[in-house]
């Protein structure tokens, strides 16, 4: 029997949205609550990046990673044009997530 998994391609700011952050997951609650808690050292926890701007989800690990890959080569101004379609506000959707 196959299990069904799920994987996150997601993006993350800090408070003022002048820092962009793109990730791959296979838990997005596990993954931003790390970010949040500073539980790594790294470029999140060095540049306080710990609002959860964005996210896709996916059912194969490949296509989340080919995903990242697509958007960390893109320009920051595309980068800001996806979360803004789907996030105007840059509200932190990692309350919703549990929903």
């Amino acid at each position: 029997m196959r299990k069904d998994y799920q994987f996150f391609v997601y993006i993350m700011t800090n408070k003022v949205n002048s820092v962009l952050y793109i990730g791959v997951t296979n838990d997005l609650i596990r993954r931003v609550s790390e970010h949040k808690n500073k539980i790594k050292r790294g470029f999140t926890k060095k540049y306080n990046v710990d609002k959860l701007v964005y996210y896709e989800s996916f059912t194969s690990i490949e296509h989340a990673i080919f995903r990242e890959k697509q958007l960390k080569g893109g320009s920051r101004k595309k980068k800001i044009d996806l979360i803004e379609s789907a996030n105007p506000r840059w509200s932190d959707l990692f309350k919703s997530l549990g929903e």
